[in-house]
């Protein structure tokens, strides 16, 4: 819920930035480097990094990419613990095993 609050509160902030973009030192960034910068952002609550995460990419592709980045980490800790990545899901989000 709170990350759905963070994605709101950040595209009205960049529909509220009055500066023009100019188009300078504009870096393409694509929506696998977006979701690390954002997710990795909102672990260390820095709101700044999270609202520029989230300006490089629509935020449907942002919405991927987090979702991309969440699976694929399910995977590598489930391999890690030698568990199914259904366990491993559930015990990150402190639900009871299945």
């Amino acid at each position: 819920m709170w990350g759905r609050v963070r994605k709101s509160w950040a595209r009205f902030l960049r529909s509220m930035r009055t500066e023009a973009d100019t188009g300078r030192d504009r870096q393409t960034h694509n929506l696998f480097e977006a979701a690390a910068v954002y997710v990795s952002a909102c672990a260390e609550d820095d709101q700044e990094q999270i609202d520029e995460a989230a300006g490089w990419v629509s935020p449907e592709a942002l919405s991927f990419g987090v979702s991309e980045l969440a699976c694929r980490a399910v995977i590598a800790l489930a391999r890690e613990r030698g568990e199914s990545p259904q366990t491993v899901a559930r015990s990150l989000l402190g639900l009871p095993a299945a």
